[in-house]
Order: structure tokens, then sequence, then C-alpha cells
């Protein structure tokens, strides 16, 4: 019978990547990039945004206010709860972004990003202009939290000179290191403002390859199955190569052309000898 092929175990664990591959296609790659894409529109749709609106008082700000929206902030800052993020990268090189704490002045403390520091020659925090003291009112943009996925604190050695490192850019990590009751979420600095550094970039408007990306393992995971079910017919049709009932006549491989003008020699001579 011919299905038997079906369950050789060769042909049973060629069938089961194949569609554990399609499942994760479409179950899990696409999707994830499809998720990416909508990111990635929601970000451009915000920045844009951004440009047209009028910056709100942080008073005013609340959970349903969009990441990047402009706010202003009246305080001061606390440059001795400064805290350095680093392994950063700006712009594709390396960097360091620094963190001052600002209590505004209805009390409460808000974390802002002041933007960023290259490197010295020893790959260590260079010298940069301190906060102003004082009362300040600044631009800034609303930002979330970042996650480390070690989840790690803050931390002050040798190496760092003596100053706060964290790996992330995280109100809650400054808050811990500092024992300071921070705002969830941060502020980055605009350009121009008082007490920035390098102004961050802001990211560009583009929609990104995610979207022909969830595209591509749709079609991967298709081809996938269909080249599954091709070999599958095939192999089911009479001759197939792993067919039972193939004649030992059909097993022999064709001969090559050297081989037959050889056999069409020797009968010739054995036809001509008397």
């Amino acid at each position: 019978m011919r299905w038997k092929f079906l369950l050789k175990p060769g042909w049973l664990a060629l069938t089961a990547v194949v569609f554990v591959f399609a499942v994760c296609c479409y179950t899990l790659l696409a999707p994830w990039q499809f998720q990416r894409h909508e990111e990635r529109a929601a970000q451009n749709a915000a920045v844009s945004a951004s440009f047209s609106a009028t910056p709100k008082p942080i008073s005013e700000v609340g959970p349903q206010d969009q990441e990047w929206e402009r706010v202003l902030i009246e305080g001061t800052y606390l440059p001795e709860a400064e805290v350095i993020a680093r392994l950063r990268t700006v712009q594709g090189e390396p960097a360091f972004e620094v963190l001052t704490p600002l209590r505004t002045t209805d009390g409460q403390v808000v974390l802002v990003d002041r933007g960023y520091v290259r490197p010295d020659d020893r790959t260590r925090v260079p010298s940069y202009a301190a906060p102003p003291q004082g009362v300040v009112r600044v631009e800034a943009r609303i930002r979330s939290d970042e996650r480390d996925p070690n989840d790690r604190d803050a931390f002050a050695n040798a190496s760092t000179g003596g100053r706060l490192h964290a790996y992330s850019v995280n109100s809650q990590v400054v808050a811990r290191a500092t024992d300071l009751d921070i705002r969830p979420g941060y502020f980055q600095l605009s350009a121009d403002q008082p007490g920035v550094l390098g102004a961050l970039p802001l990211p560009q408007l583009q929609a990104g390859p995610y979207f022909s990306y969830a595209l591509q393992w749709i079609a991967f995971g298709t081809m996938v199955l269909l080249a599954w079910l091709y070999f599958t017919i095939r192999e089911i049709k009479p001759g197939g190569a792993l067919a039972e009932d193939r004649t030992a006549q059909e097993r022999t491989r064709r001969k090559s052309v050297a081989q037959i003008l050889a056999e069409d020699e020797e009968r010739e001579q054995a036809s001509t000898t008397p």
C-alpha cells in the first residue's frame, strides 16, 4: 500500500519539523513582526503629533498622556542624586546618558534625562557641565521607563569613580539608589533647554521593515507546507522514491552514454565474429 511511507520514521520526522516550523511562522514570528510594526506606527504618530501640540504643564500630565508628548517642568535640579546610564548607543556610537532628578515647584520629584556625553579616551565618563542651580523651567518629552532584563540596580565603585551607574534609564532604579520618591517614567530634555548636554535625537519617522518581515514569515510557513504536500503527492504516485513496490529494474540507475556505446560496440563485435 503506497500510504505506508507516511509511517516511516524519516517521513514522520520530516513532517514534524515542517509543521512545527509552519506553526511558529504563523503564531509566533509573523505576529511578533506585526506587533513591532504597530508599535513603530504608534511611536511615529505620537512624535508627529508632538510637534504641533502645545506643551502642557507637568501637573496636567496623567496616565492617559502618550509617550513623546512635550511637557513643561519647573523646579530645581538635584545634582547630588545624579546617575549615569552606561552602555548606551547614540547615532551608532557609544555614549553615556546623564540622569538628574528634579524637584518640581509642587514638591514631586521627576527624573530628567539631560542627554548624552561621549566616552573619553579611556572609555570613561568625561567631565561635563553641571545642571544650573536654582529654579529652572524646561521643556521635555514624556518617556516610559526602560526595563533591564537582569533587573540590575545602580552601583558605584572604583571603576565608576564613585559615581552611580545604571544599566537602564529607569526612574525606580534611580529612586532605589538615591532614596528619593521619584515619579514613574522619565523626561527627555529637549535641545536648548537649561541643563541639556548632548540632546538625544528623536526617532526617525519611518515604518521600518517589520510589516514586510511579517509577510515573509507567512510566506515561509506556506512554502514549507506546499513543498511537503508536493512531495507527499509525488510519493503516493507509482514509482515514488519511497515506494516499496518498485521493481528491481526500476531501481536500476539509468546507464550513461558511454556505457550504452560500449555495449553497442560489444554487440557489433559479437555479431561479426564467425
